[in-house]
Parts: C-alpha cells; structure tokens; sequence
C-alpha cells in the first residue's frame, strides 16, 4: 500500500511511546487507595498512557463508618483494612512489582487514632503510607480525569465516604482545588435527619460554589457512589451499553433517576445494577450531594469517570511527553504490537484508507487511526465469531479517550473488517447511539480495511496499492502495480465491489500502473 508518510513520519499522533525507557518503567506500576469506605489495590499493565488493569481488587472496609460519633476508625473497619493491606503486600511482592504507592485520604486523615493506624500498618505490612490532605486528593483525582480526557476542562467532582473534593482543570492543568465534608458516611450520621442533611449540603455547597467561582463547563464524576448513580440512570433510560467511563448526563437526567430512587427499594435496585448492600445503603446520601451541587454550579453537561485517584497516582509518575499523547492511539498501537499478525502494518493500512475521508478533522482520524490499528489484533478468535469479538472489544474494552458514540464507532467499523453484514450480531441496538451517517462511514472504513487486508505484500519489495476516491464525481479507483495485480483475485473483487457500493460510487476499477 502507498505510504504518503516518510518511513520516519509518523503523522499527527508522533512515534509510539510505549517502548521508550521512561514508559517502560511504567509499564506494572502497582498502588493503593484506603479509603473511608473502601481500601483497593490496582496494577497497571501495558501501554503506560491507557494501561490495563493487570489486578484490580477492592475490600469494603468502612473505616470511616461511625466517626461522627467516636472521632476515631471504625474497630472492625480497621481489621478488615489491615487483613487487605498484609495481602496486597503479598500479591505486590509475588508479582514482583516495584515498592507499592500507597495513599490514605479522609478517614486516616481525620480521625485520632489514624497516626496510630497508619504505623500499625507500615510495621506489619511494611508499606510506606501517605496520608494525603484534601486539596492533594483533589489534585491527584482530577489527574485521573486528564489521564483519560488529555487536554480536558471543567470541574472534578470526587465523593468519598467521609469526603466530597473539587478540581478545577483547563488546557490539561488543574487548578483551584477544595475538599469538604459532604461524603455520604458523614451525612448518614448526621443528628438532625433529613431536614439538618438538607441545610448542611446546601450551607457547605454555597461555600464551594464561592471558592471554585463559576463552573459552567462539563462534571467529572468520579467516586464509586457517582458510578452507582450511573448505574441506576442506565437501568431507568434502559440505556444498550453498559459502559461507565464516559456515560454522560445532564440536570433533568439526574432528577430523573432521583425520583426512580425513591419509588423503588434499595434491594430491587440493588439486584437490577449489581451494586453492593453497602454501596446501595449510601446512594441517597450522595444523591442529595448532586442535586445540590447541579443547583449551585450549573455545569454544561456531566460526564462519568472510572479515572480517579488510583489512575491521578501512575499520572503523576508519567514523563510530560507521554502526558500529552492521545491515550486512544498509543493503546491501540500496544495492542497491534502485542497481538496483529503483522505488527506495523495498521499504520500503512491508514494511508490506504485515508484518501477516502477528504474532509475527515482530527478527531474523526483518531478513530480511523485506532481502527486500523487495530483492525487484525482478533485474528485469533474462531472465524465465525470474530467480527463480534471484535465489536465488544472495541465498545466494552478499558479505553480512555473514547465517547460511547466514538465505541460504536470503532466497534462497527471492526466488525464490517470481518464481516460484510451487521444482521444477526446481538449488537444492533447498540447501533442507535451513533446516527445514520456515522453508521455509514463506519461501513465504509471497515470495508475499506477489509479490503486492504487483502494486499498485504513483502516488507522487502515495498510494492503498494493505493486507494482514489474523487467524491465529487464519485470515482472509486484501486491502483495496483505490476507485481501487486496478481493480488487482485476473485475475493479481492468482491470486498473492492462492496466498498463501491457502500461509497455510492458512480464508477469503480482496477487499475495497473
């Protein structure tokens, strides 16, 4: 395929990062979050910019369970804490990691026995603990949300159990940042009951708004209790992907799901989403929280995050150049590194397609971009099913970067790679999330890379073929060298001949140079 690119031009997204010495010494990073709820250990694994979750464990402790009353952690809360702690150490030690970061946040931070708590733990364990205040748990959260929204703005929103923080963030800086007391084991245990609830959110939340000053942008959600309420709004909407990182909502959406609350059990709701009793039990606390937090900063539209905290903490260890990278494409480039027959050869499959998407912006050749790269990483899956593996991998996979609209996508894009008709998958209803001409042009790439698949040629001849499309006159020419012709067989025939018919091409040859 003809390459327009310099051998050594790599195009907008530059040179993969992730073989470079500083990534690599990212590429197991494990750390550890205790919580006031839970305590929870994640190892990130793979492309250091959108790295897997190679371990992902949490325990829910409670720590901060009752210490409105005590001033002190919870007892049993502090055992269970410590049994997790002495196995992560363990499991960190077997997987031969480097030594864990581990962080401790509102309960340990707050509470009077949290010194005497926190040695306990590293003489028994060994670990080095860091109890953070709040402004630096802000900090670090609002680094999650950069790690999948590079570049991004807007406010932070991170509910703990004991805590509720805020970040601003602008051209991939965070700034202004504010912790308070609005975690929902602390309102739980609030005396007073609902009515001094409603006066202690709405007394805090106006001393927020007037700190952070005007927040219109977008609403990163980030925090278990955050996800629950996501999870309830897909429940209510019956919403086909169930997806958390980047589900998006807005005000009346959040009211919505506020009353479905309420007119329904924790345990019906609890059996339905797959949220935890404890969970559930803290839900209407923190649903309280955003209600008022939507009244007073009225922000543009709200979007959910699984980056938080644990994913600011491996941010923080990441080289600038790798901070700006596009999390989508250097994870895409891995997984064709880790797992494509022929390893680089996505970057050649892009110019082969590029020409048929003229007016294309950037944030349309990212995807094109994934796509390709992507488009042979399933090659080992049984050949009746990968076209669907593929689809799930692409709109269910751990991806930053990516709207839910941007998943189905990709998704549909991979899955005409493999197969020419989307009828009979278990998807379609997904499909409803991008428009028709999006659909379209999913289509079309995929059966552009299908296609290309065909004319693969040896590294060493660099013989290439070369994609024309004028789509003004609607012209649609596959051009083919001397050497290359021989590639043009009766299956190559067909998948060009349905690429044409999904272009609408008013005429469509062969043509040998």
């Amino acid at each position: 395929m003809q390459n327009s690119l310099p051998q050594d031009d790599w195009g907008p997204f530059g040179r993969p990062l992730f073989e470079d010495a500083k990534s690599r010494g990212l590429s197991r990073v494990g750390v550890v979050d205790i919580g006031s709820n839970s305590v929870r250990m994640v190892v990130f694994d793979g492309a250091a910019r959108s790295p897997a979750y190679f371990f992902n464990e949490k325990i829910l402790c409670g720590l901060g369970a009752g210490m409105n009353e005590t001033g002190r952690l919870n007892s049993k809360g502090r055992e269970r804490a410590l049994v997790a702690l002495r196995r992560f150490q363990c499991l960190a030690e077997g997987m031969d990691l480097a030594p864990l970061t581990v962080v401790a946040t509102a309960a340990m931070r707050e509470a009077e026995d949290g010194p005497e708590f926190k040695e306990i733990i590293e003489k028994e364990t060994g670990l080095t603990v860091y109890v953070i205040d709040g402004e630096e748990e802000a900090r670090l959260s609002a680094q999650g949300v950069l790690l999948g929204w590079p570049g991004s703005y807007g406010l932070i929103c991170d509910i703990g159990g004991s805590s509720m923080e805020l970040a601003e963030i602008h051209d991939g800086e965070v700034g202004r940042r504010v912790t308070s007391p609005l975690g929902p084991l602390k309102l739980r245990d609030l005396e007073g009951g609902a009515e001094a609830r409603k006066d202690r959110i709405k007394t805090v939340m106006a001393e927020l708004r007037d700190h952070m000053g005007k927040q219109r942008d977008r609403l990163f959600l980030v925090g278990g209790s955050w996800r629950a309420l996501a999870k309830v709004d897909m429940l209510r909407r019956d919403y086909p992907l169930h997806v958390l990182h980047e589900y998006r909502m807005d005000a009346d959406a959040v009211a919505q799901t506020i009353t479905f609350i309420e007119q329904h059990t924790p345990e019906e709701l609890r059996k339905l989403c797959g949220i935890s009793s404890t969970r559930m039990s803290l839900l209407p606390y923190a649903a309280e929280v955003l209600e008022e937090l939507l009244k007073k900063f009225k922000p543009a539209d709200i979007a959910i995050s699984s980056y938080g905290i644990r994913e600011g903490m491996l941010y923080e260890q990441m080289p600038e150049e790798l901070r700006r990278r596009d999390p989508l494409i250097e994870a895409s480039r891995f997984s064709e590194a880790k797992d494509a027959r022929l390893p680089g050869f996505g970057k050649r499959l892009y110019s082969f397609v590029k020409p048929l998407f003229p007016d294309a912006d950037e944030t349309r050749l990212r995807l094109i971009k994934a796509a390709c790269l992507m488009h042979d990483v399933s090659w080992r899956a049984h050949p009746d099913y990968r076209a669907e593996i593929c689809f799930d991998n692409a709109t269910r996979a751990n991806l930053g970067g990516l709207k839910h609209s941007e998943r189905v996508y990709l998704g549909i894009s991979l899955l005409y790679r493999y197969r020419n008709k989307p009828e009979g998958t278990h998807f379609e209803p997904l499909f409803e999330l991008l428009d028709q001409n999006d659909q379209l042009e999913a289509e079309i790439l995929g059966k552009a890379m299908r296609l290309g698949a065909m004319l693969w040629m040896d590294k060493l001849t660099r013989e290439e073929a070369q994609l024309l499309w004028d789509p003004k006159t609607r012209d649609l020419s596959l051009r083919l060298s001397e050497k290359s012709a021989p590639l043009y067989g009766e299956v190559t025939e067909a998948r060009f001949r349905s690429l044409a018919a999904a272009l609408q091409a008013e005429s469509a040859e062969m043509v040998v140079d």
